[in-house]
């Protein structure tokens, strides 16, 4: 729980991969069973011991798409503050061609264009996230 008493999942703070190609994002459906399952978001999750963002991100995204972290290059990130407790997406490209499978805490992904995401339903901190346009996602995405 944060300062401002919001309830947040991870005692470390948590991270996510956006990863960006030609105007459009790697996503996830959350499995129905997950925290806000049945939403869409980037892949990612609590902040182990010892973890920086983006390894936290880079972990999360092989958990949950099976991605492995040589095929993307991080290009940044984005930290989000509530009360202390903080959310990085870490931003990426693609080195090469990605494979990704759905692994148990992901119901589908998909290659979402930059225009339709804010059409999807979101998980409520990431469509808080892309629609702020402080914090550049939206612009990551249509640049990449």
């Amino acid at each position: 729980m944060c300062t401002e008493g919001h309830t947040h999942w991870g005692r470390r703070g948590a991270a996510g991969l956006l990863v960006a190609e030609a105007g459009r994002a790697l996503l996830q459906l959350r499995a129905v069973w997950v925290h806000s399952g049945g939403t869409w978001s980037v892949p990612g999750g609590a902040r182990e011991p010892g973890e920086d963002a983006v390894t936290s991100a880079l972990r999360e995204a092989h958990e949950e798409l099976g991605l492995a972290g040589e095929q993307v290059e991080v290009r940044g990130s984005h930290v989000a503050v509530c009360g202390g407790w903080t959310y990085e997406t870490v931003l990426a490209v693609p080195r090469q061609r990605l494979v990704v499978i759905n692994l148990p805490e992901s119901a589908e992904h998909a290659w979402v264009p930059a225009p339709e995401i804010s059409g999807l339903d979101l998980h409520h901190a990431f469509r808080r996230a892309w629609e702020d346009a402080s914090t550049g996602l939206q612009g990551f995405v249509g640049a990449s």
